[in-house]
């Protein structure tokens, strides 16, 4: 008898863990080279480009570590030590700026925190700065369709446009390097503002017109796409 009560208690706090991270939501990110990119072209940035971005989640729907954060933002800028997905380079240790929604309460900042570490992983591994300011992410309903904007307070941004056929160089472009973060339906798009003003990186990067941006959705728990670490760069010839 002892035995099965154990064994219930241990289900039902399996199943509330599993409740507990039931999350949903939107995803952006932008990085200082182009993803949707001929090979020859990213063979010739690797290790030149490619150790900057900017990332955000935006939860829909969900609750991470028991804390409800319908609603709530959190963005991510990043400097890393080489080309994000390369496979042949050393990017981490990379640093981290987190920038969390300042409608957030104490318990949901501290959620959401450590929702977008899980979601990136080594990427966020090394946080020099934490600013508590208003983030949006508006993302359309068909990314192809129409823009999405990322607004950090006035410390980073995100403007996009779906790419069109001017933006189709060589004529060989693919999804070059994939997705930071383990997300769904991502959709390649340019980059027409990708900026971050703010403190602790040693840096500050503003650049526009560049076919470096993802919008996806995150469903922790569904299907996913693989990100960047588990998706190695291709090299080579085309």
């Amino acid at each position: 008898m002892r035995k099965a009560v154990l064994f219930a208690a241990a289900l039902l706090a399996f199943v509330a863990s599993l409740q507990a991270q039931q999350i949903r939501g939107d995803y952006i990110e932008s990085r200082s080279t182009d993803v949707y990119v001929a090979q020859c072209f990213a063979n010739g940035e690797v290790g030149l480009t490619g150790n900057q971005a900017l990332l955000a989640w935006h939860v829909t729907e969900g609750s991470w570590n028991g804390v409800k954060l319908d609603g709530l933002t959190i963005a991510a800028a990043v400097r890393a030590r080489a080309t994000l997905g390369d496979p042949y380079g050393e990017p981490y240790p990379a640093q981290a700026v987190l920038m969390v929604d300042e409608a957030a309460n104490p318990a949901q900042r501290q959620a959401l925190m450590a929702l977008a570490q899980h979601e990136a992983g080594k990427l966020l591994e090394n946080v020099a700065r934490v600013e508590y300011v208003p983030v949006i992410l508006d993302v359309p309903e068909d990314p192809h369709e129409g823009p999405a904007v990322l607004r950090a307070g006035h410390l980073a941004s995100i403007v996009t446009r779906p790419l069109n056929h001017h933006d189709h160089i060589c004529g060989n472009e693919i999804d070059f390097y994939p997705p930071l973060a383990p997300v769904e339906h991502a959709t390649s798009a340019v980059a027409s503002t990708d900026e971050f003003q703010g403190d602790g990186l040693g840096s500050h990067w503003s650049s526009h017109g560049r076919r470096s941006a993802y919008i996806a959705s995150f469903n922790e728990g569904g299907d996913t796409v693989a990100s960047a670490e588990e998706q190695p760069m291709h090299h080579g010839g085309e």
